[in-house]
């Protein structure tokens, strides 16, 4: 007797049980495709417009007009939105008449300090979502499996002679459960990982940078107000 053994025809004809794991499965991998192409060009544009930020500071342009330029800047980057913080903060503490230069460079690394983190933050959301997906869905699969397998034996107890012909659908209907936990493990995976480099290389940017603008504030936290130097 021939059988169609086709992917579509063994989830037709496979329990309710392992079909809706197969349609849990299959909704976990499209949701994790989605947070994959959104994430993917989301970190591309933070690079982007971190190294573009880069460049206009390193260009030795005065840091107050540096900082119009980006304060309330709509789309900007976070390099930008932690010197717009620790900027903010600096200026904020010498129109109090702060004069102590100790006290007006804390402020302003914990102004930076807190706005790295919110950065940090916004870009590791949803990556929980992929790792969940990676480490649950071969289970999810797994358990279809066992689930199909089950079935497909106390099917056969009924019948008085059991041939390979006979064995065969059942056991393949079982194991699609398993292919697509692993579809939908492998690409959400290996998307957790790509990402979190490329996080970590942004983390220690921003770190970098930081230290760096911190030095550059303690240089010009003896000026007087309106005169603040680039970077050199």
């Amino acid at each position: 007797m021939n059988q169609d053994l086709s992917i579509v025809s063994l989830i037709m004809h496979a329990s309710l049980p392992v079909q809706l794991v197969i349609a849990g499965l299959v909704g976990m991998s499209l949701a994790s495709w989605s947070v994959i192409f959104s994430k993917f060009f989301a970190l591309s544009k933070i690079k982007a417009g971190n190294e573009a930020f880069e460049t206009e500071f390193w260009s030795g342009k005065n840091l107050n007009e540096l900082y119009n330029n980006v304060n309330g800047k709509q789309g900007s980057a976070p390099l930008e939105r932690i010197f717009a913080a620790g900027m903010r903060e600096f200026l904020k503490l010498r129109e109090r008449r702060v004069s102590d230069p100790s006290a007006l460079l804390d402020g302003a690394r914990r102004a930076m300090r807190a706005s790295f983190q919110r950065e940090l933050d916004a870009m590791e959301s949803q990556l929980s979502f992929l790792a969940s997906v990676g480490s649950v869905s071969p289970y999810v699969g797994l358990f279809g499996t066992i689930w199909g397998i089950m079935h497909a034996f106390v099917g056969l107890s009924n019948l008085q002679q059991v041939t390979l012909a006979t064995v065969a659908p059942g056991i393949a209907e079982a194991l699609v459960a398993t292919a697509i936990g692993l579809f939908a493990a492998i690409p959400a995976v290996l998307g957790f990982n790509r990402f979190a480099r490329q996080i970590d290389r942004s983390a220690i940017t921003m770190e970098t940078f930081i230290e760096e603008f911190s030095n550059i504030l303690q240089r010009n936290a003896g000026t007087p107000s309106g005169h603040q130097h680039g970077a050199d």
